[in-house]
């Protein structure tokens, strides 16, 4: 990208045009601006073509559209796909589509590395290199080869999404705006481990789907696999999930990945029963993905399967979900750019 140059790729229709009257440019043409980037998908400035030639040069001068190609993709016998996007910083990161018959989903990143060191995840054995500008989210969605063909965005990929969540909303904002995307809100899910204040902020501001990362429903287990429970266990959480309404449209799921002798007990079950007892939502069980120097293992089908069946018949819909792109290491948990550095030389 060239050097010094601002980035239209992620800016809201007011920022485009207060951009415009800052140039001496109609206020208007941050409209028109903005339906060539999130309607058109233009690449280029001179793509902008019912803008004047002299107001053309006048932007490129100072900003560049901010779309990058990714520079990898590792095809899934399973049809998942592998992304390696360039990002601002220099750095990379990955992301995911994941075509399921009918459905496309993209599993998107929002940051480089992970600051919440989760025991079972390889993002978080990377460390946390800096989080993701909103072009940098964006451009994952708009620059993917398979963009047409989305049905959903996962904000499931590499970071923790609260931790970076003045950039998602306002990634969120541009996918669910009349002037952006356009998509309904109820076709973007957004992850997270529950930070405090953050995740209230978040059930405040978006009218996104929520998931949020379990795992264990015993505090005092759930915090040997995920230091953010110090911050805001996950009592705290569900307490807090309790003031909003997800009875209607907006869909509240959480996460558990299930390993072997730890967590896929009845005792657990029980305590995941009594945790969400009236809590309108719903459990993913998702199988654990083996990372180097860490003793857990995944269970068996049955144990899955029974964990599901029992519940599902408590009150708490369950369902196992499909573990994809595995061989590409694109499966949960596995996303890692700690090798894979870009640099501009």
């Amino acid at each position: 990208m060239t050097e010094n140059k601002g980035v239209l790729l992620g800016l809201t229709l007011d920022e485009l045009k207060e951009l415009c009257v800052s140039l001496g440019m109609p206020k208007f043409t941050g409209a028109q601006i903005a339906k060539w980037l999130y309607d058109v998908k233009v690449r280029s400035i001179d793509e902008m073509t019912n803008i004047s030639k002299k107001n053309r040069e006048l932007l490129s001068e100072r900003y560049v559209v901010g779309a990058m190609d990714p520079i990898d993709a590792q095809h899934s016998k399973d049809g998942t796909v592998k992304y390696l996007f360039p990002v601002a910083s220099g750095k990379c990161v990955e992301t995911v589509y994941i075509p399921d018959k009918e459905r496309a989903t993209l599993c998107v990143s929002c940051q480089v590395g992970c600051k919440m060191n989760c025991l079972f995840c390889q993002t978080g054995k990377q460390g946390f290199e800096g989080s993701l500008t909103v072009a940098d989210i964006l451009n994952q969605i708009y620059s993917v080869p398979e963009r047409d063909n989305l049905t959903n965005i996962v904000f499931m990929g590499q970071g923790e999404p609260m931790d970076n969540l003045d950039n998602i909303l306002c990634a969120t904002e541009v996918l669910t705006a009349e002037w952006g995307y356009a998509w309904s809100p109820r076709r973007i899910t957004v992850s997270s481990v529950g930070i405090r204040e953050k995740l209230q902020r978040f059930l405040e501001e978006s009218e996104c789907h929520v998931a949020i990362s379990m795992h264990s429903p015993i505090p005092e287990q759930r915090q040997r696999l995920m230091p953010a429970e110090k911050g805001m266990s996950i009592t705290e959480v569900v307490e807090l999930l309790r003031h909003y309404d997800f009875s209607h449209q907006r869909r509240l799921s959480f996460e558990y990945i299930v390993f072997d002798g730890l967590n896929d007990t009845m005792t657990h079950a029980r305590e995941i029963i009594r945790l969400l007892n009236g809590l309108d939502c719903r459990m993913n069980l998702i199988r654990f993905h083996q990372i180097p120097d860490v003793d857990l293992k995944t269970t068996n089908e049955k144990k899955m399967e029974s964990l599901r069946d029992y519940l599902t018949s408590h009150g708490v819909f369950t369902t196992i979900r499909a573990s994809r792109g595995q061989d590409i290491f694109a499966a949960c948990g596995l996303l890692s750019t700690a090798h894979k550095l870009v640099s501009e030389e």
